[in-house]
């Protein structure tokens, strides 16, 4: 699927880029697939799974080699709106309101732990995902072009836990579901942290906006046949 793209976008890009990842989640090819499909897509993602499992790891690690502006939201019980989108701030020597951007000003977005939040705080995702852009005290204000929600979430069934409302959902391209390693990629893990080839930690990028933004038209120049419909 990614190796099909058109001839002006060079291969090796999502090759090194792939290499890259893999060299910080091992034994999760699947997952790394899925995530590269959302970023030449454009798409939004949903990533499900316990904790402890590198979903915030592997969403770091993309925009790093990317070079892609990256902001992470923590999400918890007691947040408000404001701590995403932002707000406006008095300035006690003018007496003028300044609007603060949020973190969702931002290029790739890790909406951490996601449905830790109530809804009221879930749905200030729902305009920027959507259209791009934000709307405070009336004024709307867009967003990256390279704009990109990575949200993760425990399983419902875990404690302190609120499903996301359908809209929301909705904006979502792909949900991932990442589970717990086999026995024999958790020993790989291990002898690569005790050893030698210890995950790598080069921030470098590997491929720059020009060519994620060649990548993303090429994958919008896919043919799609009729017969698909």
């Amino acid at each position: 699927m990614i190796s099909d793209m058109s001839e002006h976008v060079s291969n090796d890009g999502i090759a090194a880029l792939r290499a890259r990842l893999e060299t910080r989640v091992i034994g999760q090819s699947r997952f790394i697939e899925r995530l590269l499909t959302g970023l030449l897509s454009g798409g939004h993602l949903l990533i499900e799974g316990l904790p402890g499992l590198a979903k915030t790891t592997a969403v770091q690690a993309l925009a790093e080699a990317t070079d892609l502006d990256f902001r992470r939201i923590q999400f918890t019980p007691d947040m408000i709106p404001g701590d995403i989108t932002g707000s406006e701030i008095l300035r006690p020597g003018s007496g003028e309101f300044v609007f603060v951007e949020g973190p969702v000003f931002s290029d790739i977005v890790l909406a951490d732990e996601i449905n830790r939040a109530p809804p009221k705080v879930q749905s200030a995702l729902l305009e920027a995902m959507q259209e791009r852009q934000v709307t405070v005290s009336g004024r709307s204000r867009a967003l990256s072009d390279d704009f990109l929600v990575i949200a993760t979430q425990n399983p419902i069934e875990q404690e302190g836990t609120y499903p996301l409302p359908e809209a929301q959902l909705d904006r979502f391209l792909l949900k991932l579901v990442i589970d717990y390693p086999s026995s024999e990629t958790e020993f790989e893990i291990l002898r690569r942290d005790a050893g030698p080839e210890k995950a790598s930690t080069d921030t470098t990028p590997v491929i720059d906006r020009a060519f994620l933004a060649r990548a993303r038209q090429a994958a919008r120049e896919v043919y799609l046949d009729d017969m698909l419909a």
